[in-house]
């Protein structure tokens, strides 16, 4: 039997395409979302990696941009279940003496920390938090004509610098430091252009709506998305890995939320091969080894103000941090890797029995690599948790060549959808007017490869299904 035209069929139910589903539907258009897996979610996601009782978020987990997403924002979420849970601080940066810089959600209170670099930090970073809400849409979204060109201009004198370049405003290497390991987020080395503005955008962001995490686990935030979807009339369908596009029903529209190898996979035979050789040409970044713990109790740290914060760097100097950045870009790994960390039972319950704990760690690694870096990241936790491997009751690992498995978005373990250097930071995948469109009218891309790139908040769908709307289904 032949199965039911829409006006589109999604590929992929990670954020992005739940996100551009729940656009296309919110219109009154016929909308599929076709998803490979047995849950949707793609890299937000959550399961009992460890032990039973033990929620982990094998992905996404702390959500700065989740909870200011301007579409998150306007849709019933919390309607449907999802509750942000803000940690007392949203981010501490440990120094490689243990001294801990805490970034507060309070700007007065995280300048203050600085001395006479305290005016400094105020001036870089409150005109922003003060215009938060302005400035985020434009930030998150392709290159257009800004509301606010003033707005925007600033904040791309700075952000457009490199990480480096920004931190000469900073005599305190603390705040260097701070900084440092926010812009290290971008996965390249701090000297590259533009690696300011992830800095910028996420310690904003910390001081406008923290750096939640999402009570239950990330899934929670993928259930709330499908559950609106049907509200609105969508569809979802599990368990069908899509192969070729000819596998799918008639549909004026088809959106996938795929990398772009995956789509010249997809679309084979529907696309120009001059295109599909451009394609070929999108760049991965890095990958990510990841560990997932099971404790016996909380981290035992030395410094007690890494207990009030979400997400914890590890550590040292904004050189430190740049070196071990530089070494993974040359193919290696830093005998002692810049570790991100988040501890998310102390603040949610749920993810854990009475009394025990769950915590996440991961460092950036070559792309594709197999290495098992592990014993690495728990002797960093070690030396400023002395005693932490002894609560430790089970771990999960995932090295880069894991991540692939598990997401194959991921390609080469990139959790970001590809490389996030100044070209491919404004044009992904492709230099095109739109970026989501591809030389075949029906035929759109809507997964982190394209603009705003990594993260979980929706804009990549959002801004594609806003360009289906205007050319296929106007």
């Amino acid at each position: 039997m032949a199965r039911a035209a829409y006006d589109a069929v999604i590929v992929g139910a990670g954020p992005n395409g739940l996100a551009a589903a729940i656009v296309l539907a919110a219109a009154g258009r016929s909308t599929l979302v076709i998803e490979a897996a047995a849950t949707p979610g793609g890299g937000c996601r959550s399961s009992a990696l460890t032990l039973p009782g033990f929620v982990h978020d094998p992905c996404a987990a702390i959500h700065p941009l989740g909870a200011a997403s301007p579409l998150f924002r306007s849709l019933p979420l919390a309607r449907h279940g999802l509750a942000w849970i803000e940690p007392p601080t949203p981010l501490v940066h440990v120094m490689a003496d243990g001294a801990a810089v805490p970034l507060e959600r309070s700007l007065a209170a995280t300048a203050a920390q600085f001395g006479a670099d305290a005016p400094i930090y105020r001036d870089l970073v409150g005109p922003f938090v003060a215009r938060f809400d302005d400035l985020l849409p434009m930030i998150l979204g392709p290159l257009r004509w800004p509301a606010d060109p003033l707005l925007l201009a600033r904040f791309g004198a700075l952000g457009l610098r490199s990480m480096q370049g920004l931190a000469r405003r900073f005599a305190d290497e603390r705040a260097r430091a701070l900084l440092a390991g926010i812009a290290a987020h971008a996965m390249i080395p701090l000297d590259a252009p533009a690696t300011a503005a992830f800095a910028l955008v996420l310690t904003i962001a910390a001081h406008a709506v923290g750096w939640p995490l999402a009570r239950g686990g990330s899934q929670s935030i993928v259930d709330a998305l499908v559950a609106h979807l049907r509200e609105l009339g969508g569809e979802l369908e599990l368990n069908h890995d899509v192969t070729h596009i000819s596998e799918l029903p008639p549909a004026r529209a088809y959106l996938f939320d795929v990398s772009p190898r995956r789509l010249a996979t997809i679309t084979a035979g529907r696309l120009p091969s001059a295109y599909l050789r451009r394609l070929g040409s999108f760049r991965y970044g890095p990958g990510v080894y990841k560990l997932d713990w099971a404790l016996s109790a909380p981290i035992p740290w030395r410094d007690p103000a890494c207990a009030r914060a979400g997400t914890v760097h590890l550590s040292g100097s904004l050189a430190a941090i740049h070196h071990t950045l530089v070494c993974v870009h040359r193919g290696e790994i830093a005998a002692e890797p810049f570790v991100l960390l988040a501890q998310p039972s102390l603040f949610d319950p749920t993810r854990a029995p009475p009394g025990m704990h769950t915590a996440w760690a991961y460092c950036h690694v070559p792309h594709g690599s197999a290495a098992d870096v592990g014993a690495r990241i728990e002797a960093q936790v070690e030396g400023f948790a002395p005693g932490f491997r002894a609560v430790i009751v089970a771990r999960a690992a995932r090295t880069a060549v894991d991540m692939a498995r598990y997401n194959p978005n991921y390609v080469g373990g990139d959790i970001n959808g590809g490389l996030a250097d100044l070209r491919q930071l404004f044009f992904r995948p492709l230099v095109r007017r739109d970026p989501y469109t591809t030389p075949a009218p029906d035929i759109f891309l809507c997964s982190s490869s394209t603009p705003p790139g990594g993260g979980v908040h929706g804009m990549c769908g959002y801004g594609c299904a806003r360009s289906v709307l205007a050319r296929a289904l106007a």
